[in-house]
């Protein structure tokens, strides 16, 4: 009876959402003096505020990112092929209505109603488009609340409520920066809040309708989230125990890494010091002149498209792909450790050693312009390398079907690709690129060693599978005297003789 009032109270609260955007709509339409006359005074009393600050400009921007579309779709991306791993179709249907829904509405909402920016005496931001509704607080509601709803049955009860209210402080932080940016009225977000709440009570009402046909009970969404049967498989590992030798491990890294960069460091200077006739060593002048005299438009689509599959954004895309696939088909936190090793050390070790080393790009045009690193070593060849190394010597050896030898060959191919694509544009040397093959050997092969994220698959179990769960051994019941039960299981005397190691 309890859950049946608070669906009827959920589905009055989601009326009251659209009936505000109604009234909104219909205000912002006509015109309505009192309303207009309260957006431009919040409009320009925010403007007085923040425009003077640099740092509060700064912020609000970083704030208003959160709720972009490119944040956003990565976002939904990455919990759709979570739930979609774990075979958790309705909630990954869940997700995608959910957000296109509100790509949908957005644009043509701002086409309908015709709604201006507003003109604010200090502009410090630019808005495309109409104003009406607030695209960033309508789909930063949406998205980050269907996330919510989504994965909530993977929390502990003590930690749902505070996700609760730490989605909200995000979905308000980020209509805020919208108004404090100069971008839009108080309407267009609070248009863009009571839209995002209709329409997303419509989505769950529709999630719970099915789930009623399957003969499944009414839920608590906000409590225990839209499929509370489905939480073993939202959760992304297995249960965390504690894995000795981490100082260890941390301390060898530290090593690693400081070798890595000193052997660059030591390759680099040289290089960089080479002038005049000096200065072609493995072709190091040849090659780039050769590429700058055969340009061609053709070659130069292509080489675009090689040097931006090795850019920042395609890299960070692909790793967030990697690291979601790995926690939701492998449940173990290694693998992710392993991809996030390798990816901040290498984007560290190509800071610092180019920084240190401040060799000059090749003496021909240069088809990407000025770039803000020197030219060694070339971060878009480590870092590809990084990406599909880490992803082959992940999968290859967790499948025997016939696609896993895609990656070994995307791990030589897309480098190469990338590779030559630099130095046909101009921006790097032959040497460059062995400097980047020599950082991805040196710190992918310390790494490995170091976090082992195969070691499930050896015959030898990882150390967190050789300790008990402090949780088992703190509600483990007494051991009983008397006379010896049954001879063991083979697991649990393996168990037993790995726990005594």
């Amino acid at each position: 009876m309890r859950t049946q009032r608070s669906a009827l109270w959920r589905m009055a609260g989601f009326g009251a959402a659209a009936l505000l955007f109604s009234l909104l709509i219909i205000a912002v339409r006509v015109r309505w003096v009192p309303l207009e006359s309260v957006d431009r005074g919040v409009a320009e009393s925010l403007n007085e505020a923040v425009a003077p600050s640099d740092f509060l400009v700064t912020l609000m921007g970083g704030i208003s990112r959160i709720g972009s579309f490119g944040v956003m779709a990565w976002l939904v991306a990455i919990g759709t092929t979570l739930v979609l791993v774990r075979k958790q179709y309705k909630l990954a249907a869940f997700l995608v209505a959910t957000t296109v829904g509100g790509l949908i509405l957005d644009p043509t909402l701002k086409l309908a109603v015709g709604r201006l920016r507003p003109v604010v005496e200090q502009p410090v931001a630019h808005g495309g488009g109409n104003s009406f509704p607030s695209g960033h607080s309508l789909n930063s509601l949406i998205c980050y609340t269907a996330l919510l709803l989504v994965f909530l049955p993977a929390l502990r009860p003590r930690w749902r409520r505070p996700a609760v209210i730490a989605v909200g402080f995000v979905v308000a932080l980020v209509g805020f920066s919208r108004l404090a940016l100069g971008v839009h009225f108080l309407s267009d977000v609070i248009g863009g809040w009571s839209l995002g709440i209709a329409w997303l009570g419509l989505c769950a009402t529709a999630f719970e309708l099915i789930r009623h046909h399957e003969g499944l009970r009414v839920t608590e969404p906000l409590e225990e989230g839209l499929e509370p049967e489905a939480a073993d498989d939202l959760r992304p590992t297995e249960p965390h125990v504690h894995r000795p030798g981490t100082a260890r491990t941390l301390a060898l890294g530290a090593v690693a890494w400081v070798f890595t960069f000193g052997t660059l460091v030591a390759l680099g200077l040289p290089l960089a010091r080479y002038r005049d006739g000096n200065g072609n060593v493995l072709w190091d002048s040849t090659i780039p002149h050769w590429f700058a005299a055969h340009r061609s438009d053709v070659l130069g689509h292509v080489s675009i498209v090689g040097s931006e599959v090795g850019n920042t954004h395609a890299i960070l895309a692909i790793g967030l792909v990697i690291g979601a696939v790995s926690l939701a088909a492998i449940r173990r936190w290694r693998p992710v450790i392993f991809l996030v090793a390798v990816m901040f050390g290498e984007l560290s070790l190509f800071l610092a050693s180019a920084a240190i080393v401040g060799r000059a790009r090749p003496d021909v045009e240069n088809m990407d312009g000025p770039m803000p690193t020197s030219s060694f070593p070339s971060g878009h060849v480590a870092a590809t390398i990084m990406i599909w190394a880490t992803a082959a010597l992940l999968v290859f050896p967790r499948t025997r079907a016939w696609w896993r030898w895609v990656l070994p060959v995307l791990a030589v191919a897309m480098p190469l690709w990338v590779a030559v694509s630099r130095m046909y544009r101009g921006m790097h040397h032959p040497t460059d690129i062995v400097g980047s093959v020599l950082l991805a050997a040196l710190w992918l092969s310390a790494m490995y060693w170091l976090v082992t994220p195969n070691c499930d698959l050896a015959e030898q179990p990882c150390e967190e599978d050789l300790a008990e769960p402090a949780s088992d051994l703190q509600d483990a019941p007494p051991a009983r005297s008397g006379p010896p039960g049954p001879p063991a299981s083979g697991a649990s005397v393996s168990k037993a003789a790995g726990a005594s190691r």
